[in-house]
């Protein structure tokens, strides 16, 4: 009888140091978090664009371009599952997709190729020296390569992260390309859970 009651307020206290940050992210952990680095970019819908705008909510933050023929394209569609999974909750987070190729990313196009997966995702282009500085600041590797043989005349090389940042805009997570949908779901979850005070 003791033995049993022993192990029903072990696993009752585990519960409760859970739910009191006790949780453990599959993702990268970025600590301490540090305030996100502002984008300053436009979106495919022709507006202004600013991180601080969309505090109180976590923003899963992608780079890519629309004419990526494989990471691009699975990340996104992971992400368009991870919102499907998140259900109600997907209301409190904004996937936000940022352009590694200015010059043939146009809005319409961005328009259409976002709206593919998902049409709250944002995707966010602009003068090319802000974006290179987002490169630097987030530690995206962007190198362009020429295909002469192609008709798309180049391609670019870049990293695959999906970085998170939290509701007060610190950036908190990362995750490598092909971390399961899961992880990636219950990380945000967390983050929904225990927003960071102000």
């Amino acid at each position: 009888m003791q033995r049993w009651l022993f192990g029903f307020l072990t696993l009752v206290a585990a519960l409760i140091l859970s739910g009191c940050g006790g949780y453990e992210f599959r993702g990268t952990v970025l600590e301490p978090p540090n305030p996100a680095p502002e984008l300053p970019l436009t979106d495919q819908f022709g507006r202004d664009f600013r991180l601080s705008d969309y505090r109180g909510k976590v923003v899963l933050l992608f780079f890519g371009f629309t004419h990526c023929p494989d990471i691009c394209p699975t990340a996104l569609g992971d992400l368009k599952r991870v919102m499907e999974k998140l259900g109600n909750n997907a209301e409190k987070v904004q996937v936000v997709f940022v352009s590694v190729d200015p010059e043939r990313d146009t809005p319409d196009l961005m328009q259409r190729y976002l709206a593919s997966f998902n049409p709250t995702f944002l995707g966010l282009n602009g003068d090319r020296a802000i974006l290179e500085q987002a490169y630097k600041d987030y530690g995206v590797t962007v190198i362009r390569r020429d295909l002469p043989n192609s008709g798309l005349g180049y391609t670019i090389d870049h990293s695959g992260y999906i970085y998170a940042i939290d509701q007060v805009g610190n950036w908190r997570l990362l995750w490598a390309h092909g971390t399961p949908v899961d992880d990636i779901v219950s990380d945000v979850q967390a983050l929904l859970r225990n927003p960071p005070r102000s």
